[in-house]
């Protein structure tokens, strides 16, 4: 009888940056063939993930992995919620916020080692006006820009940081009541950020203290700012203190519901999609199973290490690196005080 485990890869031939023959040739030479068959899927239209990731769970594969980025994720995610069936990541997004999260390595060896090892852990997920996520979802200026980035035909940070700096300099706080079980709240705000996981991706922490295993939510109010306040609020996004900034406000809950004035865009996983006056947002508890890196162990810890300081330096030393960011939030600062001198 044959013991083996079965695995669909679902591959997003479009999606991130890095090449995607490249990672199936990773698959095949690294993944361990005594434990595991497998089969390659190739998504070919949006919502195709979440096709192939359905019909795997109705025939009980043990397996799926996402080879993609956020979006390709949670295509995949919502089709195995409240099923037997596992899912695993090798990502290769533009953010990679769910990876980072789990502590997955973001190139391809250390990912199927983590496959390898086969540890399971069982994650909660969250929904907004029932659009399943599995790190953040939102209403404000980040909801607003996914739909630029979306609307942009380009992918990748850069893309992302250039609408994010473009589009800041003109949008405008809305005012929003939150709602949870005790009342009600209102908020004058620059964005509002529910979080299940701890950052957008990209390192990015906006919920910094968020578990993906305690129930709840992390929600996040950025109030209204002075272009003073940029290079602190950004450089507290990277380095996890976001939350001790005075123009920021917390919650931890179950269920909220935001009011807003009019109808507008939200969204979820970075995905942009339109809802209504009112958006209901929860968390289901310990919904997903998914293939992590087990907690103690050193390779995979080493893997951990290795690619959050490739990630913040690079081929840098560490000094020049702090001093080039340093200078980059200046700069930035300098030229949104100059713009915005010249509108006025």
């Amino acid at each position: 009888m044959d013991s083996k485990k079965e695995i669909v890869f679902i591959i997003n031939p479009i999606s991130g940056t890095h090449s995607k023959e490249f990672i199936l040739h990773q698959v095949e030479k690294r993944l361990n063939h005594t434990l595991y068959d497998y089969t390659i899927r190739k998504t070919e239209y949006a919502g195709h993930a979440t096709e192939i990731a359905r019909q795997a769970a109705e025939d009980k594969k043990d397996i799926v992995v996402a080879i993609g980025g956020d979006g390709t994720i949670n295509e995949v995610g919502r089709a195995l919620i409240h099923t037997d069936t596992a899912m695993g990541i090798i990502p290769c997004g533009s953010g990679n916020g769910l990876a980072r999260h789990l502590h997955i390595p973001l190139e391809a060896r250390g990912a199927i080692e983590v496959l390898n090892q086969g540890f399971i852990k069982t994650i909660d997920y969250g929904l907004i006006d029932s659009h399943p996520f599995f790190c953040t979802c939102g209403v404000g200026f980040d909801a607003f820009v996914s739909l630029k980035f979306a609307d942009s035909g380009k992918r990748g940070l850069l893309t992302y940081l250039e609408n994010t700096l473009h589009e800041s300099l003109t949008y405008r706080p809305e005012t929003y009541e939150i709602e949870n079980a005790t009342g009600t709240v209102r908020y004058k705000a620059f964005l509002i950020a529910c979080a299940n996981a701890s950052q957008y991706g990209n390192n990015a922490y906006i919920a910094p203290q968020a578990s993906l295993t305690d129930g709840m939510m992390d929600v996040t109010i950025l109030e209204p700012f002075t272009v003073l306040d940029v290079p602190a609020l950004s450089f507290q996004l990277f380095n996890k203190t976001i939350d001790q900034n005075s123009r920021i406000k917390t919650l931890k809950e179950k269920k909220i519901t935001i009011h807003r004035t009019q109808e507008g865009v939200f969204h979820f996983d970075g995905d942009p999609a339109m809802g209504g006056k009112d958006l209901e947002v929860e968390i289901i508890s310990k919904g997903l199973n998914v293939i992590a890196p087990q907690r103690g162990k050193s390779t995979i810890e080493a893997f951990n290490i290795l690619q959050h300081f490739t990630d913040f330096i690079g081929s840098r030393p560490i000094t020049s690196t702090i001093a080039r960011k340093h200078k980059e939030l200046l700069q930035i600062n300098h030229n949104l005080l100059r713009r915005l001198s010249k509108r006025d």
